[in-house]
């Protein structure tokens, strides 16, 4: 195993749609629940190493009243410096200022976790990429709605936009 070492000033932690109606979802290969345990392990030696941590949640557009459970699970909830992105869209960039926070704290890297693999994840992925952001996907913090979608995106996709690795190859660069 090898560990994943980021500059702490320069690098933020991005954790996708870990809201309550998410992560109530079958998801596969890995459960919501252990995506759910990497992310909030993931995120509190991101917190120690002093990165910034962004929770992204969705809210439907043109609703008067959003659907239940669009709440962080509370292992994942906002704390101290932690910015909270809304978005609308799949994607954490388009209609938000998550580009613009990133940018005016100097960050570089971006680590995305969360669900869904090959939806939320996958396209902030791609705009992080198309953005000029050095892209690390935890390949085992984020779960699909089906195995085969995840594998597809961990597999053939995410290489081709930034680096793949595991929660604890990115734990062991922390420590």
């Amino acid at each position: 195993m090898t560990a994943v070492r980021l500059d702490p000033k320069r690098s933020a932690l991005i954790l996708i749609d870990l809201m309550t109606r998410t992560v109530a979802l079958d998801t596969a290969p890995i459960t919501a629940a252990e995506v759910v345990q990497r992310c909030a392990e993931v995120t509190a030696a991101a917190r120690r190493a002093g990165w910034l941590v962004v929770h992204v949640r969705a809210e439907r557009p043109g609703v008067a009243e959003q659907p239940p459970g669009g709440e962080l699970v509370d292992a994942c909830t906002r704390q101290g410096a932690d910015v909270e992105i809304v978005k609308r869209t799949w994607g954490a960039f388009h209609g938000t200022d998550l580009d613009e926070v990133l940018r005016g704290r100097g960050i570089r890297t971006v680590v995305l976790g969360g669900i869904a693999t090959n939806f939320g994840v996958e396209s902030t992925g791609r705009a992080a990429n198309e953005r000029g952001f050095h892209v690390v996907f935890l390949s085992d913090a984020m779960a699909g709605l089906h195995g085969y979608a995840h594998d597809f995106a961990v597999d053939y996709v995410f290489p081709r936009l930034g680096v793949v690795c595991t929660a604890a190859e990115l734990l062991d660069g922390l420590r």
